[in-house]
């Protein structure tokens, strides 16, 4: 009896894993993208969220990537810009998708389909160790760099006092400015400052959590849900990618344990913001925040 069993599980798990592959090829096949079976893919190289080695997509958001196309029967083909050019990339069409610590506004969404998160993080403030600024008001008078093309450019603009807005290209610009004192705060993205921190020490920087203000700042008040950008012409792949993320990655710890092998498998990274802003924007009102099972982190 108890072989027999054996004998119907394994057939059963064989024709499931058939229909699965099946269903793979399937998806590859209707789904449209820039070049029939690949995923153009535009990603600027900050690690901990994306690098290309050895010709491999990796990091925290690019491995989440890899795991996507992979699901989905496509092959991934990777193209290295500053974080501008991806945006115009994906917008053009001339890209598939795009990421890195890529956070959702409602913006975006006129001119991208947005993916489910795959985690969340607020705005935070780089700065020397031995400051403290932590909030708007500390702004005044003082520089803050941060990248062209972010989310919080225009908001940052605005602060009332701030005595410098400062623009790069890249992240690495501005952490060189910040390490060596011609920057007195940065805002960049968290896992790439988190990097920074653990992996050069010497640099003797931290950052600290900026006190909200949402009544006159908003975007940088906020918890970001950190999603993929897809060409706005191709619903099906985004919705498809979407549905990889909140049906798998989410419930079987995909996310948590790709973090982990960065440094940042704290719980912190996985809890949505209390009132999701997309609710009603490019998400029905019954839409559940995403969020990560409590054995993901036993």
């Amino acid at each position: 009896m108890r072989l027999n069993v054996r004998r119907a599980a394994l057939a059963l798990a064989s024709v499931m894993l058939a229909a699965g592959l099946a269903f793979t090829g399937a998806m590859a096949d209707e789904i449209k993208t820039v070049e029939p079976g690949k995923l153009n893919i535009a990603m600027n190289g900050d690690m901990p969220m994306t690098q290309l080695k050895d010709g491999q997509l990796s990091g925290t958001d690019g491995e989440l990537m890899v795991y996507v196309a992979k699901k989905l029967g496509l092959e991934p083909v990777v193209h290295q810009m500053d974080w501008a050019a991806e945006i115009e990339a994906t917008k053009q069409g001339k890209v598939d998708i795009m990421h890195g610590a890529m956070g959702w506004i409602e913006p975006r969404t006129k001119i991208m389909n947005l993916t489910d998160p795959i985690y969340y993080f607020g705005t935070l403030l780089a700065q020397k160790d031995s400051n403290n600024f932590h909030s708007f008001a500390d702004m005044k008078g003082h520089s803050v760099g941060t990248v062209t093309g972010f989310t919080l450019v225009p908001e940052l603009k605005t602060v009332d006092g701030i005595g410098e807005v400062k623009l790069y290209d890249t992240s690495d610009g501005v952490l060189q400015d910040l390490v060596a004192g011609r920057l007195d705060m940065a805002i960049l993205d968290p896992p790439l400052v988190q990097w920074g921190i653990v992996n050069h020490p010497e640099w003797k920087i931290k950052q600290v959590p900026l006190d909200p203000e949402p009544d006159k700042y908003p975007i940088m008040s906020t918890k970001y849900s950190v999603i993929f950008g897809v060409n706005k012409q191709e619903p099906e792949l985004a919705a498809a990618i979407s549905k990889i993320i909140a049906e798998d990655i989410w419930p079987n710890c995909i996310n948590v344990k790709t973090m982990a092998k960065y440094g940042m498998g704290d719980k912190a990274w996985f809890v949505p913001p209390a009132k999701d802003p997309r609710i009603g924007v490019d998400r029905e009102k019954d839409y559940t925040s995403r969020t990560a099972p409590a054995s993901c982190f036993q």
